[in-house]
């Protein structure tokens, strides 16, 4: 409880002066497979708000900006029964829609409460759904794992007739953001600026638009989707990563940048990239189990090699993003937490470039979030706008990826007022093209091999290594390879 400091995306959260900063959620609208108990489930989120502190933030705004703090849980849970069980099978998806949208706009920052649980009563012999809207500030995709893991649990265990017992608690989010103030200031991370100056530095000519006078705002904001089947989407978490000893991420950013470079010529593309945030900064820091908003947000230039093969296309591209320091974490820290007396010059730098025109982001397997005995499942119907549609957009183009139902779904938003739906649409299914064909490439019989970063204290390049490995016979190299 008391003071927390503001992380790096809160800052930048804040920075964007939205004119609802009261509205910027995140939801999960659950299909409820068996009956449940209201006043258990309400019991349950009980639990949420006394385990972890992270859902009882706060926030007040004054002349020096905002400041956030913890308090102690205390009142009521923000748990809510709303029966439609007198709609009509047909009304009912526009039914739920049009209370989640109501439910989306009535969090507060500053008196409360950052989170609420609605049930939807369909009826007998129909499938109810389970609705949970988070302010952004107190929740990221790693904690809605926890957070749905405990749910579960809590309600499981009074159901059964226990006092609902979660597992023991990690560090705190308080602890963590006093952590990163602490390490803002230190020498060895104003070594990582010279990097950071170098990634946005230029020149990078605007991505295209359609329309030039449009307004990037979040009410003109529409998304485009994209898959990959069952079996594909298997290759690439499965199969593929192996082969070039790479991450389901280098293959998607790969097939990226090729997609942008056949949309706009250009070689070179400047991301936002976003990472889940929890590094291992201190030893005694454990955070797998800690709630709240831990992204980190930086810009990274990716760049392909000329006339480059698919393999090598993907090592170029794998490299490049084993470069980055702290897996991003640094850069957030120096641009907003840093005091740095002795680089001043280079943070004012640092901090007055703008954010790259468009954003990726890798959620990874959200289906592991539900486990099969669970009695939910994902539902179709909309959560209700997550934010509201006052205020600009960061990005220009917000590309999201993650794995649903076994499939990788990819959402491109984009702003209807800047760019043609058809536009988008070229450019989601040339990247699929690329992806596929980098997952084709990766099952040839001789594709594969490795980059120096899978060997990093031999501090070779890529020639070098090359020529290392075709000096050894098979032999050698299966057993380097086991």
């Amino acid at each position: 409880t008391g003071p927390v400091p503001l992380t790096p995306i809160q800052h930048l959260f804040f920075e964007q002066n939205s004119r609802a900063p009261h509205h910027y959620n995140q939801a999960v609208l659950l299909k409820v497979k068996q009956p449940l108990d209201a006043e258990l489930l309400r019991r349950a989120v009980e639990q949420l708000l006394i385990h972890h502190d992270a859902l009882n933030l706060r926030f007040a705004h004054d002349d020096a900006g905002w400041r956030q703090f913890n308090k102690v849980h205390e009142g009521d849970a923000p748990f809510e029964l709303i029966n439609v069980s007198g709609v009509p099978e047909a009304q009912l998806p526009s039914a739920i829609e049009e209370a989640a949208a109501g439910l989306q706009s009535s969090l507060n920052l500053s008196e409360g409460p950052l989170l609420k649980v609605t049930l939807f009563n369909a009826g007998a012999g129909r499938q109810g759904r389970l609705l949970t809207v988070i302010h952004h500030m107190a929740v990221d995709g790693v904690s809605w794992r926890i957070l749905l893991e405990d749910l579960l649990n809590a309600y499981t265990q009074l159901d059964q007739g226990r006092e609902p017992v979660l597992p023991r608690k990690t560090t705190s989010f308080k602890t963590w953001a006093e952590l990163l103030v602490q390490q803002a200031q230190s020498a060895s991370l104003l070594d990582e600026l010279p990097y950071w100056l170098a990634q946005a530095s230029g020149p990078f000519a605007p991505i295209p638009v359609d329309y030039s006078d449009g307004d990037n705002t979040r009410a003109s904001a529409r998304t485009v989707s994209v898959s990959l089947s069952e079996s594909e989407t298997r290759s690439l978490l499965q199969e593929v990563p192996e082969v070039y000893h790479t991450q389901s991420n280098d293959l998607l950013l790969a097939a990226l940048v090729q997609a942008f470079a056949g949309w706009t010529g250009r070689r070179a593309l400047l991301l936002a990239l976003e990472g889940h945030g929890r590094e291992e900064l201190a030893e005694d820091v454990d955070l797998s189990r800690t709630v709240g908003w831990f992204t980190s947000l930086f810009p990274v230039r990716l760049e392909l090699e000329k006339a480059a093969s698919a393999g090598d296309a993907l090592k170029s591209i794998k490299e490049q993003l084993r470069r980055i320091p702290q897996r991003g974490i640094g850069y957030g820290m120096l641009r907003y937490l840093s005091e740095g007396a002795s680089a001043q010059e280079q943070l004012a730098r640092l901090r007055a470039q703008p954010m790259p025109e468009v954003s990726f982001n890798y959620l990874g397997q959200f289906d592991q979030a539900l486990p099969a005995s669970s009695p939910f499942e994902l539902a179709q119907e909309s959560p209700g706008p997550l934010a509201a549609p006052l205020g600009h957009r960061r990005h220009l183009l917000e590309i999201t990826g993650s794995v649903i139902g076994n499939r990788l779904e990819i959402n491109w938003t984009y702003s209807e007022s800047l760019h043609r739906r058809a536009t988008v649409e070229r450019l989601a299914r040339s990247f699929l093209e690329e992806l596929r064909a980098l997952i084709a490439h990766c099952q040839l019989r001789e594709a594969g091999g490795y980059t120096p970063s899978d060997f990093p204290l031999a501090e070779l390049e890529q020639d070098q290594l090359n020529t290392i490995f075709t000096q050894l016979d098979e032999e050698e190299f299966e057993a380097i390879d086991e």
